[in-house]
């Protein structure tokens, strides 16, 4: 199989990674910068978040395509969590009834950009973005296998 000079994966790979990089510096600078102490569910969120800066890095600069499979579920199951706590925090019914988790309750909110932006909806962007650069490679790899 000839390598194409202009595979577009190549671009999406790296827009993965690249989500991932900001995603992880984004986290870091609002709990060691602004100091806000990270909730349970954070705490899940950058669990699945920040292996994606090593994993799709090296994928990248290795042009191993085959990576999008696992980057694709991982991503999901991140998107999933990011969701929930987004909705525990903008959904009064789920709120109201959200248990505790930790000395920081996952329904706080240290920022609320434009009134709907919060941390997790970040994480749930950049999960998203993940996901679908993912599926992407996966979709073209698998066509170029056939």
């Amino acid at each position: 199989m000839a390598q194409n000079k202009n595979d577009k994966r190549e671009n999406i790979l790296f827009i993965a990674w690249a989500s991932s990089v900001i995603a992880m510096f984004g986290s870091l600078y609002f709990s060691e910068i602004r100091q806000y102490e990270p909730c349970l569910l954070c705490w899940y969120q950058r669990i699945l978040m920040y292996p994606f800066v090593v994993i799709l890095g090296i994928a990248t600069v290795k042009k191993d395509f085959k990576i999008a499979f696992y980057t694709m579920i991982l991503s999901i199951i991140g998107a999933g969590i990011s969701l929930y706590h987004y909705s525990l925090q903008k959904l009064a019914f789920l709120a109201d009834t959200a248990p505790a988790c930790g000395r920081v309750p996952c329904t706080g909110q240290y920022i609320n950009w434009l009134g709907f932006i919060t941390i997790p909806f970040l994480a749930l962007v950049a999960f998203i973005i993940i996901f679908v650069c993912s599926y992407m490679i996966w979709k073209k790899t698998k066509e170029e296998t056939q």
